[in-house]
């Protein structure tokens, strides 16, 4: 088999009949081709006149010699496929605390290995979750222990579901395949930038939770993780108050899948003398375009066009003073959420669902925070620099979500009102410095003229800053060695986004395979 890459595909090609299409792009006859299927695809928008698809396949060749010699970007296809590894218990079962990417894919290859994992997650399960959330975007109260953050599939499943990821690793098509086999559109499997959106993700996360148990795994919803047993240096158990009852949990290996905004849980690893670090993270805001706008200035005449996406982008800066701004987790016709875990306290982060129809586009605008911009030396300053943020945003107007438009923080009128912020149920107009730090505006007002140079009308003064994002990462990085173990106790596998080692949905989905593979081999 071989692998045909940068095929250039016009806009309006058939890809229900990939031999044809392959063969008329190689100008073969396309018996020369046995089987094909579409490897990915991408927009190519370079060329604002001649926007193309690029496209990879993998096909089948009566002559594959032939074919490799007359095509130079063709190479033989000959990678493996990934086994699942298989165990014998001990007869102590593995538990995992947290259910976004990285507790369910450890969860999924515990379970298939035969282990029946106990999985413990302090939010509801993700129907009981939508109803907690959709009570508090309507004005409702907040659930601290079921929310955005937390709950059933993570952070994750509100948000735009994308699947890209700069990670290189043998797993991350398993992943896709298992999105696949339990819901997801087909299309992720060659999609360059992947996406599943909020509602479809909703859907597989059930599945993939019913696989686990089938497979004789075990998923506790509303049950929290108060502490961690140590005794010798080694996890013996930990104690949980599940729908407000309290017991024990014996155990001897332990997977951490806390996510990053699970602030108590960090401060009793902390005082437990956990293996911990400061590490760096970020903080802004979610700027919010007319999606409209955006497909033009990235699209050109093609910006209508039925053949293409929401278009969506990715930029980053680096400023005189040092400092890196990025955007981060773009969500093409989606809507900003307030993603608050804690009373009295804002935060905010984008979603969008599968068909990304939403008349706004919204990104996270992120300034980088260095360990040495905190003050003190407490492992957890990070966080307390996160809380602080946040309560300033809830101060406003009683919880009311802040938001500016570039112009106010700019200093440019703007005679246009063209962008509305879509968060819920309240906002209230303010200036982006009575709640974010000054190095953080500043460098904001210094970054946006840059990312117009790049996507023409970014800084447009009408589009709108919802504030603070604040919870694009974890703050701090539990310690682990080379076989993932606590760098301090035994039987303990930080993992994920909330330990520090994943920065969205399959980066953490494939540390929670690596994690569990790594438990299967201690057993």
């Amino acid at each position: 088999m071989l692998l045909i890459k940068n095929v250039n595909i016009k806009l309006n090609s058939d890809f229900s009949d990939v031999v044809s299409l392959l063969a008329s792009a190689l100008k073969i006859n396309k018996n020369l081709i046995v089987s094909a299927r579409l490897y990915r695809k991408s927009v190519d928008a370079r060329h604002k006149n001649n926007i193309v698809f690029c496209c990879s396949f993998l096909a089948e060749f009566t002559d594959e010699k032939s074919i490799l010699k007359r095509f130079k970007n063709s190479e033989i296809y000959n990678k493996k496929p990934y086994v699942w590894k298989t165990a014998k218990s001990n007869g102590k079962r593995p538990v995992i605390v947290g259910f976004g990417p990285a507790g369910i894919f450890a969860a999924l290859v515990l379970a298939r290995a035969g282990l029946n994992p106990i999985v413990i997650e302090r939010g509801e399960s993700v129907d009981d979750r939508i109803k907690s959330v959709n009570t508090f975007f309507g004005g409702g109260k907040l659930n601290t222990e079921s929310n955005v953050q937390f709950g059933e599939g993570g952070a994750g499943t509100f948000s735009d579901g994308k699947l890209n990821t700069g990670t290189k690793d043998e797993r991350i098509r398993v992943i896709l395949e298992t999105f696949v086999k339990f819901g997801a559109d087909k299309k992720i499997l060659y999609e360059a930038k992947p996406h599943i959106g909020t509602d479809v993700l909703r859907i597989v996360i059930k599945n993939i939770r019913n696989e686990i148990i089938r497979l004789g795994g075990e998923v506790r919803f509303n049950c929290r993780m108060d502490n961690l047993l140590v005794e010798n240096g080694k996890v013996t158990s930990i104690l949980v108050t599940e729908n407000g009852v309290k017991s024990q949990i014996d155990c001897d290996k332990l997977i951490l899948c806390i996510g990053h905004s699970a602030r108590d849980t960090f401060k009793m690893l902390k005082d437990g003398g956990v293996s911990m670090e400061r590490k760096a993270f970020s903080v802004g805001a979610r700027i919010e375009h007319l999606q409209e706008n955006i497909n033009k200035s990235l699209y050109g005449e093609f910006w209508n066009s039925p053949y293409l996406n929401a278009a969506d982008y990715k930029m980053a800066v680096h400023l005189d003073s040092g400092r890196g701004v990025y955007t981060f987790c773009m969500c093409p016709g989606g809507e900003v959420i307030n993603a608050s875990s804690e009373e009295k306290m804002t935060a905010v982060n984008g979603m969008s669902y599968m068909a990304r129809d939403g008349k706004n586009a919204n990104s996270a605008l992120l300034v980088d925070v260095r360990p040495d911009d905190l003050e003190g030396d407490d492992i957890l300053a990070g966080v307390e620099f996160q809380r602080n943020i946040e309560s300033k945003a809830y101060g406003v107007k009683n919880g009311a979500v802040p938001y500016c438009t570039v112009g106010d923080l700019l200093g440019i009128e703007s005679n246009k009102n063209s962008v509305s912020p879509t968060v819920r149920p309240h906002t209230v107009k303010t200036e982006m410095s009575s709640v974010l730090p000054d190095f953080v505006c500043d460098s904001l007002r210094k970054a946006l003229p840059l990312f117009d140079k790049k996507i023409k009308g970014f800084s447009a003064p009408e589009a709108i800053l919802t504030f603070p994002e604040t919870r694009s990462s974890s703050p701090v990085r539990i310690l682990r060695d080379k076989e993932f173990n606590s760098l301090n106790v035994k039987g303990l596998f930080p993992t994920g986004e909330g330990a520090g080692y994943a920065g969205g949905i399959m980066s953490a989905a494939v540390d929670g395979m690596k994690v569990a593979e790594a438990v299967i081999d201690s057993i």
